[in-house]
């Protein structure tokens, strides 16, 4: 496989500028949880790496991480100053979370603003891309699900190139996914498309196929709102397993057909990103 080259940094919200060590920030949210928002994320980010791009994931998820166990890390990162920190890293993917600095049954019981100070510290602090030099590419960030303080110190302080909505077909849940696509609308982040999660069950011994949360809705809101589909991902157990175990489907199975859908979404999420305008150098985002 050919190293693409590395992907420029495209515009973000008005009046900020993207991160020096991230070229692009991609958020991925969901109007409600149990729709498998953290699995797409992780998944994403190692099938962007898989295709040559340096990427990272940020758990933003400071109530409920769930990364660490996903990419199957544990242990606590380096803090070579004793101020900032490196990167975990696991399946060609750095990452960092709230989980690699407390026990795992230790609950956060912290307010809003003590929640988004930890987001934009391990955000600021992170040392993203040292490792080979020159920063990432993209930096997913794997958001708690709803529309409340982390998202709206993402939206006014993080500079974000875009996000993705992830949702389940069944009505209720595309009902809070569309609060979350409005949100991101009203705050200035665009939004580069919606994932389909749980889309369909093949059964694994007569290969009948069952839409289990209903079919279709995705594909409705993402005509109603005029976002792109970037693909419907199927509901199956090897995903949940894999996520698990720690290591990622599409690292885990890679011929199979989920890895192969969670490639499809992110060739699409990077075509929907590279149609937005780039930061040109020595020109400030908000003016691009």
């Amino acid at each position: 496989m050919n190293t693409p080259p590395r992907l420029p940094a495209h515009a973000v919200q008005p009046g900020l500028a993207p991160l020096p060590q991230v070229r692009n920030l991609i958020a991925v949210g969901s109007g409600k949880g149990g729709v498998g928002k953290s699995t797409t994320a992780v998944n994403l980010a190692v099938a962007l790496a898989d295709l040559g791009y340096r990427v990272g994931v940020l758990d933003a998820d400071i109530y409920g991480p769930s990364i660490p166990t996903m990419l199957g890390l544990d242990g606590r990162p380096d803090s070579p100053d004793g101020k900032s920190i490196v990167p975990m890293r696991a399946h060609g993917v750095e990452t960092m979370s709230i989980g690699f600095l407390v026990e795992q049954d230790t609950p956060m019981i912290w307010r809003g603003p003590m929640a988004t100070s930890a987001l934009t510290q391990l955000l600021n602090d992170t040392r993203w891309g040292d490792a080979e030099g020159g920063g990432l590419d993209v930096l997913v960030v794997d958001l708690p699900p709803g529309t409340g303080d982390i998202q709206l110190t993402l939206a006014q302080k993080i500079p974000v190139a875009g996000a993705v909505i992830v949702t389940t077909p069944q009505d209720v849940a595309t009902l809070d996914a569309r609060k979350a696509l409005k949100m991101f609308e009203k705050v200035n982040v665009p939004v580069l498309g919606l994932v389909e999660n749980m889309a369909q069950h093949v059964c694994s011994n007569c290969g009948h196929v069952e839409h289990l949360f209903g079919s279709g809705g995705g594909e409705r809101m993402a005509a109603q709102y005029g976002v792109p589909l970037l693909g419907a991902l199927p509901l199956e157990i090897d995903i949940r397993e894999q996520g698990d175990a720690g290591t990622p489907v599409v690292r885990a199975i890679p011929d199979g057909a989920a890895a192969a859908a969670y490639r499809a979404v992110a060739t699409r999420l990077l075509e929907a990103l590279q149609a937005r305008p780039r930061v040109r150098a020595g020109i400030d985002a908000s003016l691009v």
